[in-house]
């Protein structure tokens, strides 16, 4: 595992476009998953500035998110779909085809489960895939007691995202919001990843997820043991890790 310890946050965001360009530019038809939030949308603000300038071939590209919220309106802005096509495969240019991501309303997920990896298998696989971290340890919406070798579901979300979206969309308390997305097997399957966390919120759970014990009840733990594992973090989310590391 490699960790990447940028200046500042803006560091951070120019360092982690960059890292979704060159994947891009190496491999021409690479499958990349992003993921939503506070610490993505900065690199993707990035990236798209950088190709509004600088033009570059994403004819190939395929982009999709690593989790989806279910049982909402896909319009709805804050639906992982909505985020991910305004912040940069819309701006890219990205192909409808080419942009893969679950429904957010089904009558079957399970379906929806297999055929969301059945279209990635079909595409070679994710060469990068970028994860984010919950203040618990989350990855995709993988909680804590996930098993590693659990495969895309249907997740339960946070109690401030139930809220949050309940509040936005006034929906009733009888419809349930889930998340489906990718399963902890799924993820490690990843050629490439890249754990990226910034602000001093995250800096105890980097602290755990690696230096502390590969255990479900701290998910990103697992990536300690992937191949090829990146972590990306701001001067404020890797505060403990360095106050750690500096009296060891």
């Amino acid at each position: 595992m490699k960790i990447t310890f940028a200046r500042d946050e803006a560091d951070f965001d120019l360092i982690a476009a960059w890292r979704i360009i060159g994947q891009i530019l190496q491999k021409h038809d690479s499958v990349i998953g992003l993921s939503t939030g506070n610490t993505t949308k900065g690199m993707h603000t990035i990236v798209s500035a950088i190709y509004k300038k600088y033009p570059f071939d994403v004819s190939g590209i395929t982009l999709f998110n690593v989790d989806e919220l279910t049982n909402l309106p896909r319009e709805y802005s804050g639906s992982c779909y909505s985020m991910i096509l305004h912040e940069i495969a819309g701006p890219l240019g990205i192909q409808e085809h080419n942009f893969i991501m679950p429904p957010t309303i089904s009558d079957d997920f399970t379906a929806e489960c297999r055929l969301f990896e059945k279209r990635l298998e079909e595409r070679g696989g994710t060469d990068l895939q970028i994860l984010g971290i919950g203040l618990n340890g989350h990855i995709g919406i993988n909680q804590p007691g996930t098993p590693f070798e659990s495969e895309t579901w249907i997740s339960t979300i946070g109690p401030e995202t139930d809220a949050r979206v309940r509040r936005d969309l006034n929906i009733p308390k009888e419809i349930v919001i889930g998340g489906l997305t990718r399963g902890i097997k799924n993820i490690m399957s990843s050629r490439k990843i890249i754990l990226a966390a910034k602000g001093e919120h995250k800096a105890e759970i980097m602290a755990k997820a690696l230096l502390g014990p590969v255990t479900m009840d701290v998910p990103a733990s697992v990536l300690q043991l992937h191949p090829d594992c990146e972590v990306l973090l701001d001067a404020a989310a890797a505060s403990v890790i360095k106050s750690i590391t500096r009296n060891i």
